[in-house]
């Protein structure tokens, strides 16, 4: 397995001293973020290297030597919003995304699948989270419609240019699980459109990651490692808790397109993102990578930082010795068996 990490965490260092931070966790790949509901931190002049040689070679060569590569680029956002502003942004960042690929050696693009608006007259985009009626079957037709379309082409663009667009099963999308993304599957006829596997945003939703990499099989394109606690307060609000706090305009906050911002996590959460190891052992994590190892040996599965308990580093250095051990154990059983 390659195992990495999604370089958003490390925004707020330069990319030699991230690489660095990378390689000190016994890491060798870096997924670079380039676009989306986050700014391209590391790849700043990604219009410069999709037209110059030169400033493509100068780019790469800033990862010789490092012990660390680039593993896979990421876009998340929502290119179905139906706020222009956000939407078409999102949009071209992915498009702009795969030619990067191209460009850099790279064939995996991470995004999310998006989520329309529930019909032509609406502003705001809207998640059907349990479709009881009639009415929110017919909006799920009119989004996956605007989906299919969307997603076709850019399953064009991606054959064109020998890349895979891995969708991250991730609620508040309309592709969020197996079901939802066979559904687009089917819609859209494409080849070249798979899944990112977070098991973060499966857990919280009560899925189990492992039987969801054997359900989706082939589809499964890329990984990532982050961890979820279910913690008492669940018992009670449950999981879908929706006790979010909106923060001012005074307030250190994250932009995620036009007038969007990420909301203040409820204080006392059903639920929190943390590293790995604190939510689910070792163990899980040795079968989660067989799971991916049966499907890909050459799987990059890259750790994703959101546990706010812990520091960037500090957060990196729990995950990694987790992954690693994880990646150990599945190595000697492997060998234990051939």
């Amino acid at each position: 397995m390659k195992l990495g990490v999604y370089n958003a965490i490390l925004h707020n260092r330069p990319l030699a001293e991230a690489l660095e931070v990378i390689a000190a966790q016994g890491l060798t790949g870096i997924e670079l973020n380039t676009g989306g509901f986050l700014p391209p931190v590391h790849v700043p002049n990604i219009d410069e290297i999709l037209e110059s040689d030169i400033a493509r070679d100068a780019f790469l060569a800033q990862f010789e030597g490092t012990g660390v590569e680039i593993y896979g680029l990421n876009c998340n956002g929502n290119p179905l919003h139906p706020n222009r502003e956000i939407g078409q942004k999102h949009a071209e960042d992915i498009r702009r995304s795969i030619k990067l690929a191209a460009r850099l050696g790279q064939t995996r693009v991470v995004t999310m699948s998006g989520l329309p608006a529930g019909d032509p007259n609406a502003s705001t985009p809207n998640w059907v989270v349990n479709a009881w009626n009639s009415a929110a079957l017919d909006q799920l037709d009119y989004q996956f419609g605007i989906a299919a379309e969307f997603w076709k082409e850019i399953d064009e663009l991606a054959v064109e240019h020998g890349v895979k667009v891995a969708l991250e099963l991730h609620p508040q999308n309309l592709v969020f699980n197996p079901a939802s993304f066979r559904e687009l599957l089917k819609r859209a006829g494409t080849s070249n459109i798979g899944v990112e596997l977070d098991a973060s945003h499966l857990f919280w939703q009560q899925m189990d990651p492992v039987a969801v990499v054997r359900d989706l099989g082939p589809w499964v394109f890329h990984a990532a490692a982050k961890d979820v606690r279910v913690n008492p307060n669940a018992a009670i609000q449950g999981v879908l808790d929706n006790s979010f706090r909106k923060l001012g305009e005074d307030e250190p906050r994250t932009n995620l397109g036009g007038d969007e911002w990420a909301n203040e996590w409820p204080k006392n959460s059903a639920w929190d993102f943390v590293a790995l190891g604190k939510g689910h052992d070792t163990a899980f994590w040795t079968e989660f990578l067989r799971a991916l190892h049966e499907v890909d040996p050459e799987m990059m599965v890259n750790i994703e930082h959101e546990d706010t308990e812990l520091g960037a580093v500090e957060g990196l250095e729990v995950a990694a010795k987790v992954l690693i051990e994880a990646d150990a154990a599945l190595q000697a059983s492997l060998a234990a068996t051939s």
